[in-house]
């Protein structure tokens, strides 16, 4: 059996046989609402979604600008809890959606135990979770008990994150490296810098031997189309959240279908 963490680089095969970036896609777990979720889960996957992060809410999210924070509000507020969005997973694996990788952080994993939430994640047939508060020297309190379930953990690499430790990163991290296009927080309001991308991108590939995927503030096709010409990966947060902003139910799983759509096509 393929570990999980390769199976996270494995998403990328695909993609690459067809001479394209994967499309990586963030969805907040219950917002609007979890039965919601599942919907636009299955309408994302129709669309070409290569692998799907699920946000599990949480109360201080640190790397989340004002729409996925608001969105983890609304998730919360809907009864996404940990428990409810490891099921909204498993419900989603068996219908056999996009593969899924979790987004949460440090404080959250560590309340519920590592052990407990990396054997919940693996029955719920997540790849993993990307933990962008977790720190470098930290990894090991998380590492052995998710890499014990076949788990992987895809690290960050930040505008200022130093080369030598960028290239740490990239030799300790699962599936793929998470690029982070550029200062503060997640969301969809500047132009990425492109030039910054392809520089940064390039110097790791020095170092990397796992794909890279490049997110925060990509919410165009011609964003997607961009990026993708650098690296191995795009990922889509804020603008597929605003995308669907204010609908429920097939509304909400329509809207999303159509701009994901439009997002694959430009790859």
């Amino acid at each position: 059996m393929i570990a999980h963490h390769d199976r996270i680089a494995a998403i990328f095969d695909r993609p690459r046989a067809e001479k394209r970036a994967a499309l990586i896609l963030y969805l907040m777990a219950g917002d609007p609402d979890l039965a919601t979720t599942a919907l636009i889960i299955d309408a994302v996957t129709a669309a070409g979604a290569d692998l799907i992060e699920l946000g599990i809410p949480y109360g201080d999210p640190l790397a989340d600008g004002p729409t996925i924070a608001a969105a983890g509000q609304r998730g919360l507020a809907a009864g996404a809890t940990l428990d409810a969005t490891l099921a909204l997973a498993a419900a989603a694996s068996e219908r056999r959606a996009a593969p899924l990788i979790f987004f949460t952080y440090v404080n959250p994993i560590s309340q519920y135990g590592p052990e407990r939430f990396a054997r919940a994640a693996a029955a719920a047939g997540a790849l993993g979770a990307i933990v962008p508060d977790v720190p470098l020297e930290e990894l090991d309190e998380f590492a052995p008990a998710f890499h014990a379930y076949g788990l992987g953990i895809p690290l960050l690499v930040a505008p200022t994150t130093p080369p030598a430790r960028a290239a740490a990163i990239a030799a300790r991290t699962d599936g793929f490296t998470y690029v982070v296009s550029r200062l503060g927080v997640t969301g969809a309001r500047r132009e990425p810098d492109v030039a910054w991308i392809g520089s940064a991108v390039e110097r790791l590939r020095q170092h990397a031997t796992k794909p890279i995927a490049v997110g925060f503030g990509i919410s165009t096709p011609e964003h997607v189309r961009r990026v993708a010409g650098l690296a191995d990966g795009v990922i889509v947060g804020s603008a597929l959240i605003d995308a669907i902003a204010g609908r429920t139910g097939a509304a909400a799983a329509d809207a999303a279908h159509a701009y994901v759509s439009m997002l694959r096509a430009a790859l």
